[in-house]
């Protein structure tokens, strides 16, 4: 009862629990892997925008597994991210389709042009 009350005020509890478990993982990879996930999960922190906590924690996993197949399997950190490392992590979150916080804003702004044009009609 009392994790519900508290849910509804900080999120899911569930998910901050897999994201620390997700975090302690990207932590120990070993170099020069963890630098490059790491990196790319700082990015995404900045690009991502993701509003939703499933699409986030999804992502953050399927990265984190990226990383640890590619250190298992010892593949170039090149060849994971090719040449543009921003294309690859750009292109790599858009695969998430939830709502990013630039979509609230974007119908936001467009709700308060109709709203004008509308007060200037009347």
């Amino acid at each position: 009862m009392a994790a519900k009350w508290i849910e509804a005020i900080t999120g899911s509890l569930e998910q901050k629990k897999q994201y620390r478990q997700l975090k302690a993982r990207l932590d120990a990879l070993p170099e020069p892997y963890g630098s490059a996930a790491k990196a790319m999960h700082r990015y995404f922190m900045y690009y991502g925008g993701i509003t939703d906590g499933d699409d986030l924690v999804k992502m953050f996993e399927d990265l984190v597994e990226l990383w640890e197949r590619a250190a298992a399997d010892g593949t170039p950190v090149r060849d994971i991210v090719g040449p543009d490392p921003v294309d690859f992590a750009e292109t790599f979150a858009q695969s998430y389709g939830g709502t990013r916080w630039i979509d609230k804003e974007r119908a936001h702004l467009a709700k308060a042009i109709e709203d004008a044009e509308g007060a200037q009609e009347r």
